[in-house]
C-alpha cells in the first residue's frame, strides 16, 4: 500500500457513483493530484468540499499508478470569503479552473502551490486582490516554463519607453523599436512590468496581454481546449469593480 500525507487546495469535485465523489487537489509536494473520497455527497463531508478550501489530505492506492482514495480533514474554508462579492467568486473559479486545466498530473510545483495559497489568502480583500492576481498569472508563467522577460526591449537593448510585447518571444519591445509593426505586438502596460498605475483597468489591459500566453502557449501545448470562462467572467468583475 502506497500512502502519503500533505495539505492541499481543493480544485475540483466530481460524482463518482452514489455516494462518492473524486476530488483534484493541489499540493506543494504532490501537485495536481485525483482521489476518491468514498461518502463525499454525505451531509458531512460535503460541505468540507468546496472550491479552494484548504484541507489535510491522505492518500492511499496499492500502486502508485492507480487513482487511489483520500481522507480529508478541514483546515481552511474561503467559502464565506468567495461568497462575499462578485469579484472574489470569480477570482477563486479562475484559480481553480486554471490550475486544474494546465497543471501537469502529480508533478511538484512548490513555489506556485505558496503563491497561489497566499493569493486564495486574500479573498475578500477587493482593493488588493487584482493586483495579486496579475502578479499570480505571471507566476504561473514563469512556473509552466512561458515567463515574460520585460526587462529590456527586445530589439534595441534599452529599457526605456517600454510600450510592447512581442507575442512570439514574450519579451519587451520599445514604442520607438516597434515601429509599423505596432499593431502586432501586444501592449505593454506599465503595471505589468510593476510600474505605474495599478488600477482596474490598467491591470485588465495586462491581463489580456498574459491570457494570450496562457492560451496561446500554455494552453495550446495540452490540445485544442478553450481558456476557462470562468476567466473571462473574473475580468469582467475586475472592470467593474473599477467602474
Amino acid at each position: 500500500m502506497i500512502t502519503w500525507t500533505d495539505e492541499a487546495a481543493l480544485l475540483a469535485t466530481r460524482p463518482f457513483g452514489e455516494t462518492s465523489v473524486i476530488i483534484e487537489v493541489f499540493s506543494e509536494l504532490h501537485g495536481r493530484h485525483a482521489g476518491v473520497v468514498r461518502g463525499g455527497i454525505s451531509r458531512k463531508v460535503a460541505p468540507i468540499l468546496q472550491p479552494g478550501a484548504q484541507l489535510a489530505v491522505t492518500w492511499k492506492a496499492r500502486l502508485d499508478q492507480h487513482l487511489g482514495s483520500f481522507t480529508v480533514e478541514p483546515v481552511r474554508s474561503r467559502a464565506a470569503a468567495a461568497m462575499g462579492d462578485r469579484l472574489s467568486l470569480a477570482g477563486l473559479n479562475a484559480v481553480c479552473g486554471m490550475l486544474a486545466m494546465v497543471l501537469p498530473e502529480r508533478e511538484a510545483h512548490a513555489p506556485l502551490y505558496r503563491r497561489t495559497i497566499g493569493l486564495l489568502d486574500l479573498l475578500g480583500q477587493v482593493d488588493v486582490w487584482p493586483l495579486a492576481y496579475l502578479r499570480w498569472e505571471q507566476a504561473l508563467l514563469e512556473e509552466m516554463g512561458f515567463g515574460m522577460d520585460l526587462s529590456a526591449c527586445a530589439v534595441r537593448g534599452v529599457n526605456e519607453d517600454l510600450a510592447f510585447v512581442s507575442p512570439k518571444s514574450g519579451k519587451a519591445v520599445s514604442r520607438d523599436a516597434a515601429g509599423e509593426w505596432a499593431d502586432r505586438l501586444l501592449l505593454l502596460p506599465p503595471v505589468l512590468a510593476g510600474k505605474g498605475d495599478a488600477s482596474a483597468s490598467e491591470i485588465v489591459k495586462a491581463l489580456v496581454t498574459t491570457g494570450y500566453f496562457i492560451e496561446h502557449r500554455l494552453i495550446k501545448g495540452l490540445g485544442d481546449r478553450p481558456m476557462p470562462a470562468a476567466r473571462a467572467r473574473l475580468l469582467e468583475a475586475i472592470g467593474r469593480y473599477g467602474t
